[in-house]
């Protein structure tokens, strides 16, 4: 027994110096022993065949070169970060003499002891040349099996153990709501260690507890907490969410232009967003916090004042803000700014049960899906993103807008947008998707790039959907 037991330290310390990786199985499994592997891509050089197969109920992959000559080589890569890195060769082998095709050993695709969600690429290349091939990504259905589920792993592999690798500050607070819809909405427990990391990790960034210069970013993070206190029920994600409103309120609500919150600490543009999302947090605050008075009255007042404001413009769409003699500056009419007003006039209906605030929502709503602009041919677009270029921000919007589509169409009888959504969610996975399951900014499709920002839009589409 005591043998036996030195014997089994000694084969973790050989795995753990390895690298490998064990999950249902060990890395270098004979693929023989998986027969139902699928082909999941292939690329081709100079008449060589390339294939990535998966072993779904196995979690692993394993790569063949085919119609080759002996000295040609195969290799799996195996990406932990959405494929921007990987480590060395995984099983690289020649064809053998007197053979045209040869298969490496199956890796495993994830590493769930170190919480990696897995990416898998075979490449290869003739023996004789310097020429390189390798497939595109692509992993298995594990935590994949419905398109939703599949929108969210791919999400999470852009996770760095803090934030969310290839967006900015507030986007990640929205990669962040997006998988809190997902968990609340889909009842699935995947990830969820996400909610609690992002919190401590970050608590203490730029002026701390998720405040910043930028008042619309410290309301897109309350509104994460609140979702998050609301899923959890931890208190101190509460704490947080209010916090983040009093912030914004307190020091940054004046009677300039009639009232409004600013966008930044500068004091020196009242815009759109920022309204919204405070209306929306306030609101959304007093529907948790028994007995409370001070967030419903803030919440309304700043309606009332928005409403005022001129942003609405004669298409009941929303402009970005106010110019310096407080009128509408008639700057674009973002999606998201047509998107999170819904989400809080829904949250100030919850509170005070009068159905003018949908009545408001719909009349918004309505006017996006019937504008030209943001609606052609049923899809949601966003200005400037034509040709994928619509900076850091841009990528996020649209995702904001079928959230708080999704939260209005869940309020109102007989859900009058569901189709809507639907379509958002089926040209997205059959146009706008690659062999990762990434999605670009274009709804309509093709992929343009992938990125965090891109992916939470697209899971949020998924999302609304359900």
């Amino acid at each position: 027994m005591k043998h036996s037991f030195l014997l089994a330290l000694l084969l973790v310390a050989i795995t753990l110096a390895s690298g490998q990786i064990c999950n249902i199985h060990c890395d270098g499994r004979d693929p023989s022993q998986s027969p139902n592997s699928r082909e999941a891509v292939s690329v081709e050089i100079f008449g060589r065949r390339i294939r990535l197969y998966i072993s779904d109920s196995d979690n692993m992959a394993f790569a063949e070169i085919s119609n080759g000559d002996p000295t040609d080589e195969v290799w799996i890569d195996r990406s932990f970060d959405a494929g921007s890195s990987w480590g060395g060769q995984l099983g690289a082998v020649v064809i053998p003499s007197g053979s045209r095709e040869v298969r490496t050993l199956m890796y495993n695709v994830d590493n769930p002891g170190s919480r990696e969600i897995g990416a898998m690429r075979a490449c290869g290349k003739p023996g004789n040349m310097e020429d390189i091939a390798c497939t595109s990504w692509a992993r298995s259905t594990v935590n994949a099996e419905r398109q939703v589920d599949a929108a969210a792993t791919a999400l999470m592999q852009f996770w760095n153990g803090a934030l969310w690798s290839t967006t900015g500050w507030w986007n990640g607070a929205n990669c962040l709501n997006a998988l809190l819809d997902y968990f609340t909405l889909t009842g699935v427990e995947n990830y969820r260690y996400i909610i609690d990391d992002t919190y401590e990790r970050n608590k203490n960034e730029h002026f701390g507890d998720f405040t910043n210069d930028y008042i619309d970013d410290t309301l897109w993070w309350g509104l994460a907490w609140v979702r998050a206190y609301e899923l959890t029920g931890n208190q101190k994600y509460l704490e947080t969410a209010k916090h983040t409103s009093d912030y914004s309120y307190d020091g940054y609500k004046d009677d300039v232009c009639g009232g409004g919150v600013w966008w930044r600490i500068e004091k020196d543009y009242k815009n759109a967003i920022t309204n919204e999302l405070f209306i929306k947090l306030a609101a959304a605050l007093h529907n948790k916090i028994p007995g409370d008075t001070k967030y419903l009255s803030q919440a309304v007042e700043i309606w009332n004042w928005f409403k005022n404001s001129g942003m609405i413009n004669q298409e009941n769409l929303i402009n970005d803000g106010l110019n310096n003699e407080c009128r509408n500056n008639g700057d674009v009419t973002w999606s998201y700014n047509q998107g999170v007003i819904l989400g809080g006039l829904t949250e100030l209906f919850k509170a005070t049960q009068d159905q003018n605030y949908l009545t408001e929502a719909r009349r918004i709503a309505d006017a996006v899906l019937s504008s030209g602009a943001l609606n052609p041919n049923g899809i949601l677009h966003e200005y400037g993103c034509g040709n994928g270029d619509c900076g850091g921000d841009g990528p996020s919007f649209k995702g904001a807008f079928v959230r708080n589509l999704g939260e209005l169409n869940r309020e109102l009888d007989g859900r009058p947008y569901s189709d809507w959504l639907r379509n958002q969610a089926a040209s997205n996975w059959n146009n706008n998707r690659n062999s990762l399951n990434q999605f670009g900014v274009w709804w309509e499709g093709p992929v343009d790039k992938t990125d965090a920002a891109r992916q939470h839009s697209a899971l949020e589409a998924f999302v609304a959907a359900l």
